[in-house]
């Protein structure tokens, strides 16, 4: 059955106006709309494969109508205007009780890094903006995790190409993904962070392998990818040779602020919908709720000042290690009220919905360690925040 949905509510969004315009012409379209959008309601249990395929139908209605091309330049197929305004649209989206897509958090990680540093490959952004590809990013390897600096995945020029060989770990929906914002090393095991160089790779290139990983929510939401003698063009560079580091800290930026309010958005509305379960126990859950919501109020402020600071053009330095703390924090004290809501329900029951709360709570275990360990985060915090005696 086809569906028929108004791409125009006002024109276009009113992109040139005031984040407040914008906020309200985005909610009478959702308003407007809500039969078509009805199937976007709830988290869609399944395979990371599945949860994607359902979420672009979602990405491209938006797409489509003009909301988060806003804030996005033209040149990557958006409206321009304030980049704020596609936090607006999450933000709203979830008030309004709508599942934010997960793909869009490593869209609003990896699309600025690109055109900060490929200004070539702009046209290629849309394919994941709209929501057709997926992209991930290959940092962490067996042997180097938080530490970056030590990572062995190596990229050897070779005349017109590069030559990929080595492995990463605990690459996020990699299997399902169509690139991989990838960073190697192209100088010496000695030259730490200043030999790495970034790279963006077709993950269908001959001589890669994709490996999911199950993990303990029961779907496959992290993988392994096997680089053998793999040969990228030459243009597959980000950035200048050598010079990864610099963009690895740049996206690192737009994760804490991003993504982080991004994520502040979904889990404050799994919140109110874990208030809303009809044997929620409010009363006996009563410290969990309200230890949840303290810890939301502190990384939404901390994630919009972050965020207004980033569309400013400001180069955010080693505080926004805060950001991450707050997020993992938060993730995990959310999804705890939702199981002390729920209990027993969350760990034993089988009723409709039920097994999403259980996937979403065991997913949030992982919270403290991807993007950089928490207790990498507060190193740096004690050690270059606070400066801290090292004893």
């Amino acid at each position: 059955m086809s569906v028929v949905v108004s791409t125009q509510p006002v024109s276009l969004p009113p992109v040139d106006g005031s984040v407040a315009e914008f906020a309200t012409a985005f909610r009478e379209w959702l308003a407007d709309n809500a039969a078509v959008l009805e199937p976007h309601r709830h988290p869609l249990p399944g395979t990371m494969a599945e949860v994607f395929a359902h979420e672009q139908r979602l990405r491209r209605l938006l797409w489509d109508a003009g909301w988060t091309r806003s804030g996005w330049p033209p040149e990557c197929g958006g409206l321009g205007g304030d980049p704020l305004l596609r936090g607006v649209v999450l933000e709203e989206l979830a008030a309004a009780g709508y599942s934010i897509p997960e793909s869009c958090g490593l869209a609003e990680i990896i699309g600025p890094t690109i055109l900060h540093f490929a200004p070539a490959r702009h046209g290629e952004l849309a394919a994941m903006l709209r929501g057709d590809e997926l992209w991930c990013q290959g940092f962490s390897e067996p042997e180097a995790g938080s530490d970056l600096a030590s990572l062995r995945t190596r990229a050897t020029r070779d005349g017109d190409r590069w030559i990929l060989n080595g492995q990463k770990i605990w690459t996020s929906r990699g299997h399902i993904a169509r690139r991989i914002l990838l960073l190697a090393r192209t100088g010496t095991p000695e030259s730490r962070h200043r030999g790495l160089s970034m790279f963006l790779v077709d993950l269908q290139t001959p001589g890669i392998t994709v490996r999911p990983i199950p993990c303990a929510d029961g779907r496959e939401a992290l993988s392994e990818v096997f680089f053998s003698d793999a040969a990228i063009p030459a243009d597959a560079l980000v950035g200048e040779v050598d010079g990864g580091w610099a963009v690895a800290m740049y996206l690192l930026q737009f994760e804490r602020g991003n993504f982080a309010w991004q994520r502040q958005a979904w889990l404050r509305s799994r919140l109110v919908a874990a208030l809303n379960e009809p044997d929620a126990d409010a009363d006996a859950a009563a410290e969990a709720v309200g230890e949840a919501y303290l810890n939301l109020l502190a990384l939404r402020a901390t994630s919009l000042d972050t965020l207004r600071r980033l569309v400013a053009g400001e180069q955010l330095g080693p505080a926004i290690s805060v950001v991450k703390v707050l997020l993992s924090t938060t993730d995990k004290a959310v999804l705890d009220a939702a199981r002390a809501l729920m209990w027993p329900r969350l760990e034993i029951g089988d009723e409709p919905g039920t097994g999403v709360w259980r996937q979403e709570w065991w997913f949030s275990r992982m919270a403290s360690v991807l993007g950089g360990t928490v207790e990498v985060q507060r190193d740096i915090i004690a050690n270059r925040v606070l400066a801290l005696p090292k004893e």
